[in-house]
């Protein structure tokens, strides 16, 4: 049956890690300028931080890419169920990171960014960049 006036639902891929802070966020940037039409990022954090780091901010922008309106969000049973796929940052901690616990999980065990000098930030965040473009390929 032909659904006349409404599209698809967009398809959900979620980035989580515990604080919500770098890594997950540059990879939701990197998503929403990469990914085909149908796919939407989210992120996640198992223990969110009050706001984005802005170390983060300043190397996505470098990119052209702007994340300071996104904000660090708390990671729900509610995000695991609405997602086509679930990337796991690098959260290695099973207590801390119960995402690990689920099956057909994507783990890319990135390096965490905080405190990090500037120049190791934008390697990572470079590494990010090609994650997300392998991801956006195998779709």
């Amino acid at each position: 049956m032909k659904l006349f006036g409404k599209s698809k639902p967009e398809k959900k891929v979620l980035f989580v890690c515990v604080e919500n802070a770098g890594r997950s966020q540059m990879a939701e940037g990197f998503f929403r300028k990469y990914s085909p039409k149908g796919y939407f990022p989210i992120s996640a954090g198992t223990r969110p931080t009050p706001e984005v780091n802005p170390v983060a901010v300043q190397i996505m922008k470098e990119v052209g890419i702007d994340i300071s309106k996104q904000k660090p969000k708390t990671f729900s049973d509610e995000m695991i169920k609405d997602s086509y796929k679930i990337v796991n940052m690098g959260c290695m901690d099973r207590e801390s990171c119960p995402v690990l616990l689920m099956n057909n999980l994507i783990d890319w065990n990135i390096e965490d960014p905080k405190g990090k000098s500037l120049e190791r930030v934008r390697k990572i965040r470079n590494e990010i960049e090609i994650k997300v473009r392998e991801l956006v390929t195998n779709l």
